[in-house]
């Protein structure tokens, strides 16, 4: 198996950066830089970037990147892939000197997700340094946070995340909005870190490539800092405020320039997966997380 340690960035696209650039340091207190090739990174912990924002004609999600231990488990993930008879693409000169890594290897799943395999991510050993005084975000060996991605084609789709790239079921909703319709299928997944879930996938199509991706600060009160930026830029509000039942997420969602969906919470867990039973959950929320809001 592919031995993925965590979610280590993600790229978007959108037609203007400095819109993703307003965005980070005003709304999500994450200072900014120029990247190579004329895009942009973001900024959440020691790390130059965990978000690559490029310009392109249509704003989306691109691509997320996962983080290998290093040399030896790259070289592994492709014959892995190999022996699978999946196909890769090697990662351009100028795709490796953008993301900062040794090596890049670039799988596709069969519902079109990009998935960016890399080992020896380049540290400037800078600190982070927020704009609005955010006092950090929860990285580290955890990566950045989550993705959601879609996965119309569902079980093709769980089938590559779990014997191509090594994921692991951490618990499932079925959502049922009409009690005698079929159920519309979301499993959460994790890899060789404690985060809840670094990767869930939808079966559903969603025109901006995500559904959401999820950034985790240290206090409640960070998050209704967030909350207060977001209405004082007048950032679309995605879902109120909750606490998520399977992770114990308490959280918010707002849109992003690129159109999918950032939750930003506190509280999130972290688990043993030698102790922990995978599970149905049946309510997406303890309370709260009003999604009805994102649609009027």
């Amino acid at each position: 198996m592919i031995d993925i340690r965590g979610l280590s960035y993600f790229v978007a696209q959108v037609g203007n950066l400095g819109d993703w650039q307003c965005y980070a340091e005003d709304v999500l207190g994450m200072p900014t830089s120029p990247a190579p090739g004329g895009a942009l990174y973001v900024k959440m912990d020691e790390r130059p970037f965990r978000m690559l924002v490029v310009e392109g004609d249509s704003p989306r999600y691109l691509a997320s990147g996962w983080e290998l231990a290093g040399e030896k488990a790259f070289r592994s993930a492709i014959a892995h892939l190999e022996a699978k008879g999946i196909e890769w693409q090697a990662g351009s000169a100028e795709e490796i000197e953008q993301r900062g890594v040794q090596a890049l290897a670039i799988v596709v799943d069969p519902a079109g997700n990009r998935h960016e395999l890399s080992w020896g991510h380049r540290s400037d050993c800078l600190p982070f340094v927020s704009p609005q005084g955010v006092p950090r975000f929860l990285t580290g060996d955890m990566g950045l946070g989550h993705t959601v991605l879609p996965a119309p084609n569902f079980d093709a789709t769980l089938a590559f995340a779990t014997e191509v790239l090594g994921f692991e079921v951490s618990d499932i909703f079925n959502f049922r909005p009409d009690p005698s319709a079929p159920a519309t299928r979301i499993h959460f997944l994790h890899c060789a870190n404690a985060r809840h879930h670094s990767l869930a996938l939808a079966e559903y199509p969603v025109p901006s490539g995500c559904v959401h991706v999820m950034v985790e600060v240290d206090s409640m009160t960070e998050v209704g800092r967030a909350h207060d930026r977001m209405q004082a830029h007048g950032v679309p509000l995605s879902a109120t405020l909750g606490q998520h039942l399977n992770d114990r997420m308490t959280s918010f969602y707002m849109k992003t320039p690129s159109g999918f969906d950032l939750e930003y919470g506190y509280g999130g867990l972290q688990l043993d997966w030698a102790e922990h039973s995978a599970f149905e959950f049946t309510r997406v929320s303890i309370w709260g997380h009003d999604f009805s809001a994102g649609r009027q």
